[in-house]
């Protein structure tokens, strides 16, 4: 193809002299001036680049002129490339978007009161009260770091409630356009480096700027490793928000400002192999330049990306511990939800160093949240105090894991994805200590039970095993029996009071912990009322002579003795021990009236007339009343007992 004619030297003529009248020593900026002179100056590049185009007709001193030409022109419109670039941009408006958003939230989860940081003043005192050793014990386990449910919610409301890529103009048009048209002049002139390190250089500062307004901070790998839990608790939260505006909102828009610069410009000339040299019009050969709305794209957003990213990332490889889950859960879910966005936006060959973190960062991100779940049992497992819980109340070990799970039902569907296998238990498990348990029969039923309900059964069962051990701590077996029941009776209620967790964990279960309880509840009255109900045997009470009336008074006389004393030490004790549970308080007082009134009754009306009443110590009123003042931690009678005369 040959060459275009080179244009008529009076044109030549007058280009030189308007690119010369604009040369860097001009001052005052073309573009923020007289829109003809604009269109004169415009017209004068292109003089002169036709004449590039012509150079085979050109003498070396034409060729040299037009060179340096170039170069005056060149640096002008590199000069007002970056002027109209600067002066035109500002960090987007992160405070509207949030606002915007807040209209049509669509939250992932429900919004419930109950957290792991908060129970009921009389809960709270019991653990506050509680020896240290069991409380730094279980806060090593599960701290009170864990996500509340509202906060958890108001953090999925704002991920969820922008869930498409949003444009920004961040630009006006006018700007856009003459930004297009010298851009379009520098690259027809090889000049695309240039011009591409100009719109890096100044749209990644206003990039920047965002980032700072969003509160993402720079800091490198090894510096968020290093932060405490607790602000870098607050920072994956900042984060998840960010994350969204930054991909959807910021990043869409600067590609979006980058195609309407850049896209389409291609050029038949390129620069040499050192972009400081001369472009030397003896030196071009026929290529097609770059896709430079890519490379401006990527000269903004590379390092700014890299940077989010590498939050996330030095998350999913931190030290794993069982607080940390919920949190990770939530960076999963939102990166997950970004995934095809960032697709989308980052979808050139240019950006593809990009692209890949995410998936990477979200596969680490899966590993660190099974890892947890795998740290979580072992740690209830082997929770290691031995001091008993006063009054046999529930352990803040069973409060802090039943709360753990419930707070892991609300993330089922994200831990349905992530947990493939079963709990590994008996002697494959890495601890020898570990119970064995045989999942055939979850397996079986009609409704399929997936490996993440395995875990959350395979959970409790290390609790319960774990009470079991803790309850044998107890030197009185009768009180054992009712810790044993207090807690597990605790769990069955936590798994009722979840619509959800009752789900999944299942009736089956849910029937083998309340027979658990129950039997429990039945081995407290055997320990501590056999005694007692043993007083009230007529065995050894009567005498065998021919004048006697059939009853032994000493005999008789002993055995009120002995109910008194026996009686007397079980509501002692007993009155200190604790059933927080109202309900289940008032089902053990009546199952014991039930036994001990009508024997009482009964044994009172056959021996009363034969023995003086200084000896009957409780009328069946004063019994009842005294039962009635059991399991509620009440060092002074609430219930009036009085002496029989």
């Amino acid at each position: 193809m040959q060459p275009p004619p080179p244009p008529p030297a009076n044109d030549v003529t007058a280009a030189e002299q308007i690119i010369l009248r604009w040369d860097s020593t001009a001052s005052g900026m073309l573009f923020e001036g007289d829109r003809d002179e604009i269109k004169r100056y415009v017209q004068a590049v292109d003089q002169m680049l036709l004449s590039i185009k012509a150079n085979n007709t050109l003498t070396d001193d034409q060729s040299t002129k037009v060179n340096n030409l170039i170069q005056i022109a060149m640096a002008r419109l590199e000069d007002e490339f970056r002027n109209i670039l600067i002066t035109n941009s500002t960090p987007i408006e992160t405070e509207s978007i949030h606002e915007s958003n807040s209209v049509s939230l669509t939250p992932r989860t429900t919004p419930r009161t109950s957290s792991c940081r908060s129970e009921s003043p009389e809960k709270n005192k019991e653990i506050n009260n509680h020896n240290n050793e069991s409380t730094t014990n279980i806060a090593r386990i599960s701290s009170a770091s864990f996500t509340d449910r509202n906060e958890r919610s108001v953090t999925f409301a704002s991920i969820r409630s922008m869930n498409c890529i949003r444009e920004q103009d961040l630009l006006p048009q006018d700007c856009v356009n003459d930004l297009r048209t010298i851009a379009e002049r520098m690259i027809a002139a090889g000049y695309h480096r240039e011009c591409v390190q100009v719109y890096g250089s100044v749209r990644k500062s206003v990039v920047d700027g965002t980032f700072k307004k969003l509160g993402v901070e720079k800091l490198s790998i090894g510096d968020i490793q290093r932060l405490e839990w607790e602000t870098l608790n607050a920072k994956i939260g900042r984060w998840i928000r960010a994350a969204k505006v930054c991909i959807r909102v910021l990043f869409a828009s600067e590609k979006k400002l980058c195609k309407q610069i850049f896209e389409d410009l291609v050029t038949d000339l390129t620069d040499l192999t050192d972009p400081g040299s001369v472009k030397s019009v003896k030196s071009v050969k026929s290529v097609k330049c770059p896709e430079v709305d890519d490379l401006c794209f990527m000269e903004t957003v590379k390092s700014p990306a890299n940077q989010l990213f590498n939050f996330a990332e030095a998350i999913s490889i931190s030290r794993r511990s069982p607080e940390k889950l919920f949190k990770i859960l939530d960076l999963y879910d939102s990166l997950q939800d970004l995934l095809p966005d960032i697709d989308d936006v980052f979808d050139s060959k240019l950006a593809e160093s990009v692209r890949v973190q995410a998936p990477e960062i979200l596969s680490r991100l899966a590993e660190a949240a099974r890892g947890m779940i795998s740290e979580f049992e072992n740690a209830v497992l082997r929770e290691p105090s031995r001091v008993p819980v006063p009054g046999g109340t529930i352990h803040p070990l069973t409060r802090y894991v039943m709360n753990y799970i419930s707070l892991i039902s609300d993330y089922k569907q994200t831990l349905g994805e992530l947990i493939v296998s079963k709990p590994v238990t008996g002697a494959r498990h890495c601890d020898a200590a570990a119970p064995d348990m045989d999942f055939t029969e979850y397996e079986g039923r009609a409704q399929i039970v997936s490996p993440f309900v395995l875990h959350l059964i395979w959970i409790i069962t290390l609790l319960q095993y774990n009470l079991e051990g803790k309850s044998k701590h107890y030197k009185d077996n009768s009180l054992a029996h009712l810790f044993v029941m207090n807690n597990v009776h605790y769990i069955v209620q936590k798994i009722k009071g979840s619509a959800e967790l009752r789900e999944m964990i299942g009736d089956h279960f849910l029937r083998t912990l309340t027979r658990v309880f129950q039997q429990a509840a039945t081995n407290h009255q055997r320990a501590t009322w056999i005694g007692v109900l043993h007083c009230l045997r007529d065995e050894g009470l009567h005498s065998t002579g021919s004048f006697s009336s059939g009853v032994s008074k000493s005999a008789l006389r002993a055995r009120f003795k002995s109910f008194n004393v026996i009686f007397d030490e079980v509501h002692r004790t007993q009155a200190l021990w604790l059933i927080p549970d109202e309900q289940l308080r008032e089902e053990l007082r009546i199952s014991i009236l039930e036994k001990l009134i009508p024997a009482y009754r009964s044994f009172l009306g056959r021996f009363r007339n034969h023995i003086s009443d200084n000896y009957i110590k409780y009328t069946v009123e004063d019994l009842e009343n005294a039962v009635l003042d059991l399991f509620e931690d009440n060092t002074v009678s609430q219930h009036s007992r009085r002496k029989s005369h």
